[in-house]
């Protein structure tokens, strides 16, 4: 990590949400979700937040450095229907070691949709890749 990465950064960043990102094209082979209101799916949030917070991290981190999410802990208060605009606040609260921890916020145009904190390790690339188990044969 560069120097330049320091507790108070900020950065925001919009999403359009498209249909494709609702509950029902979450994992469409779970029915159960077939079934659910088209809305914004939690699981899609969670990957948004980790986008925000990536793109305030990329031009901190060294070339052969990437982050990988460790923890996330932020509610999912309201529905986002496709179409509206979620608009995400991070802020760098804490730095400990490769450990880099958010504060989160994500609106859209009726109201906060989510609050909390999101936490990534910083970690070289070419280390991790190498450490991956091979994908079983079928």
């Amino acid at each position: 990590m560069k120097d330049t990465l320091t507790t108070g950064l900020t950065h925001q960043m919009t999403y359009t949400v498209p249909d494709n990102r609702t509950v029902p094209h979450l994992l469409p082979e779970a029915s159960e979700f077939q079934t659910m209101p088209s809305v914004l799916a939690t699981g899609y949030m969670v990957g948004i937040i980790e986008w925000a917070c990536m793109e305030l991290l990329r031009p901190h981190l060294e070339e052969e450095e990437i982050s990988l999410g460790t923890h996330v802990n932020f509610s999912h208060d309201a529905p986002t229907v496709p179409g509206s605009t979620v608009t995400l606040d991070v802020e760098v609260t804490e730095i400990n070691r490769r450990a880099v921890t958010f504060k989160i916020t994500a609106t859209d145009e009726f109201s906060t949709i989510s609050t909390g904190t999101h936490q990534r390790g910083v970690v070289n690339r070419e280390k991790f890749v190498s450490r991956l188990p091979e994908a079983p044969h079928n």
